[in-house]
Parts: C-alpha cells; structure tokens; sequence
C-alpha cells in the first residue's frame, strides 16, 4: 500500500503579504483634520456631548491596540495630537470609560461584489481569574469567569462581517439567526459554515430564509428530521450525502475544511489578550467590537493567498 503523503501549500502572493505584514507593524499615525472631532448638537435636553463618537473610537482604539489603562490612553493621544499640530482637546479618562458603555463602533469592512461565503465559529474569552500559570502552579484561588465571541467572517475578504457578545451561559446555534441579521439585505449569501454545535432546526431555518446553503456536518448520532419543512429538507439532504461518501470525504467535497481559516482569526482575537480589561458588560462589548475593528483595518492591508500544491 503506498504510503500517504501530506499536501503541502505554497502562498502565491508572498511579496504582497510581506509588505502587509510589514505595514502592520508601522507606527504611523495621522489624524484627518477634517475629523469630526466634536459631537454635534442633537437638540435633546441636557448636557450635550463634548467629543464625538469618532473621537472616542479613536481613543479606544488605541487603548485596545497597546494595551494601555485609560490614564496612559489619555497621555499618548495627547502626546500624538501636538506633534500633528492640531489644537484638539482629549477626553479625560472618566469620559472614556462613561463612553465606552454607549458608544456604537463603527467596524470597517470591504464588500466582494460576490455572493457572502460566511464561516461561523464561536470562542471564549475570559474577563476575571487567575492567570493560567498561576492556576496550574498554586490553584485557582476564586473562580474564573468567561463570555463567548460569535463571529461570521467573510471567505472572500477575510473581513468578520457580523459579531455577537454573550454570556458563557449562551449556546452557539441561538446565535446565529442574530449573526446573519447583521448582514445587510441587499447582500446575498451563498453559503454559511459551521461546526456540528449548529445542526439544529433553528439554525438550517434561518439560512434557508437568507436564501443560503448550509455547509454543517451532521452529529455522529444524527438522524433523519420530519420533513415537514425546507429547513428539514435541506437538512436531510446533507445526511444522505454524508452516508453515501462518508463524513471525511463529505467535508472534502463540501469544502468544510476551508472553516479552520474562522478559527484562526479566533486565535487573532486573543493576540489583543487573553482577557477583557473591562468588568461592565456593555463596556466589553465596546472592547471586542473594537478588537474586530483592528483587526479587519489590518485584512485591508493584505492577506496571504494560499494553494494546493500537487
């Protein structure tokens, strides 16, 4: 019997993924003069907002990409505005963090002009606790406590398109009507992968009404569903052609596997850190939006294109 051999890959646009990766690491800073940088006037009672959502998006921003406490966010954006010569003034840090819980983040992202091939994947994130060497080497010494990131990322783009933030509580299927509500309606969808922790009716309904086709492996003790309805049909389908090719094969002829690329930028979400700085569940919220915001910022730049070598 031959013996198997691996498949190897090779990037096709290295030179441009370099200059990417190397745009990424620039510390180049500018500030549009143009900017919005004062809240307009809305005509409601009360004390209007001094800084626009802009501006508080812009400090968040990069509090979330260094790292940095609300004091030293204030400090370096300070310091960044007068060596680019404008007369701004900076929130204080009680106005970032009162913001933070309202402000409505804008996320960038890039449209194909294709149909939406969306990848969706959930991940945990933890927000209080001990570390995890500590842990190990003396015991946790309170609980930890987590929340859940859902993601749909585009396959095209490499651009996360819709996010939704949980409680650990929460499963991934209940989510993904929400995920997919995020996308506008002039936008179509051609397919949406997941994992089998979304092989649920709710799930194949809310792709068949967005006019999609579900790539969902079927449970290992999945059965037959009533077909009753086209969300059943469609299901039933996938089970039939799972057990004529086989699970593994299935996955290759589907292209399920293309999913590990949903599971990277999971991984990406955590280099920002292994917890949430915040305690407030709207404050972390604003965090994790904006982590995804930084992150399609960076997809912009450039991304490796990746195929099979024979």
């Amino acid at each position: 019997m031959p013996k198997h051999s691996p498949t190897r890959y090779r990037t096709t646009n290295w030179s441009e993924y370099n200059a990417a990766l190397r745009q990424r690491g620039s510390l180049s800073v500018w500030f549009d003069p143009d900017t919005v940088w004062h809240a307009e006037k809305t005509g409601k009672r009360g004390r209007p907002d001094t800084f626009s959502d802009a501006a508080v998006q812009v400090c968040l921003t990069l509090k979330v990409l260094f790292g940095l406490p609300l004091r030293q966010t204030v400090g370096l954006v300070e310091s960044l505005i007068r060596m680019a010569g404008l007369d701004w003034p900076v929130p204080d840090y009680s106005t970032l963090c009162r913001r933070q819980a309202r402000i409505g983040v804008q996320i960038p992202y890039r449209r194909s002009g294709k149909p939406l091939n969306l990848l969706v994947d959930s991940t945990g994130i933890k927000f209080r606790g001990d570390g995890e060497w500590l842990a190990r080497k003396h015991g946790p010494s309170r609980r930890r406590q987590w929340r859940k990131v859902h993601i749909a990322m585009d396959t095209q783009t490499g651009d996360i398109r819709a996010v939704e933030f949980t409680s650990s509580r929460h499963g991934d299927s209940p989510l993904l009507p929400d995920l997919l509500s995020q996308i506008p309606e002039e936008e179509e969808i051609a397919t949406v992968t997941a994992d089998g922790a979304y092989d649920t009716r709710r799930c194949h309904t809310a792709i068949i009404e967005h006019g999609a086709d579900a790539v969902i492996p079927i449970r290992r003790n999945g059965r037959a569903w009533k077909e009753d309805c086209p969300a059943a049909l469609a299901r039933n389908e996938i089970l039939r052609a799972t057990r004529h090719l086989g699970r593994a094969l299935w996955k290759k002829w589907a292209g399920y596997h293309v999913r590990s690329r949903v599971e990277a930028q999971m991984n990406c979400l955590k280099l920002f850190g292994e917890r949430i700085m915040s305690r407030d569940p709207d404050r972390q919220t604003a965090e994790i939006q904006i982590r995804i915001a930084i992150m399609n910022r960076f997809s912009a730049l450039g991304r490796a294109e990746i195929e099979a070598v024979a």
